[in-house]
């Protein structure tokens, strides 16, 4: 029996969605046959990939060519818009991979935990997406996954020294100036935005914009997309008059990739 987040959430996927009818119903049978999966779970956790499709696939390659691009590049790691957090996730084994003896890759997550609450300006496309509760993880996930992201940092390379993780929950146009008020001297390599509306993506790339370097990398998720015009304003409004390239992702052209040159 599904409730209604469960059926406002499938709207939104129908909303963001550019697969055929019958793309969804091979994704649904890869549900079914993950639910019905016969391996052990020690196993299924080492082979993840028999149900990891390609278009989830793709974000996995796009982050780790990112990640390359600021390998160098000093300073923190932080998103915008979580979600359930796969992208800290990542980004976290990434950071194990490329850079397994750098502690002080400090990464920190901002999400409200609760979803969307219809908060659309004149600036944003009224849309299933932005619906009260839409992506809304309930208000208990944000403590399960900054457990998730410690044990997976335990797993790694100086895993006994921990704690390089911050989640931030509620509003980022009051939660983002305010952590970087409190943390002046912070830097930042890369910055992912996924939130979507104006009034919230313009509030963090302020707030963010004094602590980009030269080299410094911006991903876009919504950049270019119609139902979400807001990201679009925002960036241009904000970041006027600072050198920059663009581009968009090789394998995932939905996103964008911003690189900071200067003022």
């Amino acid at each position: 029996m599904k409730n209604e987040a469960n059926v406002l959430q499938e709207m939104v996927y129908e909303c963001e969605s550019t697969a055929d009818e019958s793309q969804l119903h091979a994704r649904q049978s890869l549900e079914e046959m993950f639910t019905s999966n016969p391996l052990p779970k020690s196993d299924l956790l080492f082979n993840l990939g028999l149900f990891t499709r390609s278009s989830v696939l793709v974000k996995f390659i796009t982050l780790h060519e990112i990640y390359q691009r600021f390998v160098n590049i000093p300073g923190m790691i932080v998103e915008f818009g979580t979600w359930w957090g796969q992208n800290l996730v990542l980004l976290e084994n990434l950071r194990a991979i490329h850079e397994p003896f750098n502690k002080q890759r400090h990464i920190v997550g901002f999400d409200t935990f609760k979803g969307y609450n219809n908060q659309c300006s004149d600036k944003d496309k009224p849309s299933v997406v932005w619906e009260d509760q839409s992506y809304s993880t309930g208000s208990s996930y944000q403590a399960y996954l900054n457990e998730l992201l410690k044990t997976h940092e335990k797993s790694n390379v100086l895993g006994h020294n921990h704690g390089m993780h911050t989640l931030i929950d509620g509003d980022v146009t009051k939660t983002a100036p305010d952590y970087f008020a409190k943390h002046s001297a912070s830097l930042v390599a890369f910055a992912y935005f996924d939130i979507g509306l104006y009034e919230p993506t313009k509030a963090a790339m302020l707030a963010i914009k004094p602590h980009l370097m030269p080299g410094s990398i911006i991903l876009l998720d919504e950049l270019t997309w119609a139902e979400s015009p807001g990201e679009a304003l925002a960036f241009k409004e904000v970041f006027q008059g600072t050198k920059f390239t663009i581009e968009k992702c090789k394998y995932y052209p939905s996103k964008s990739i911003i690189t900071i040159q200067g003022n």
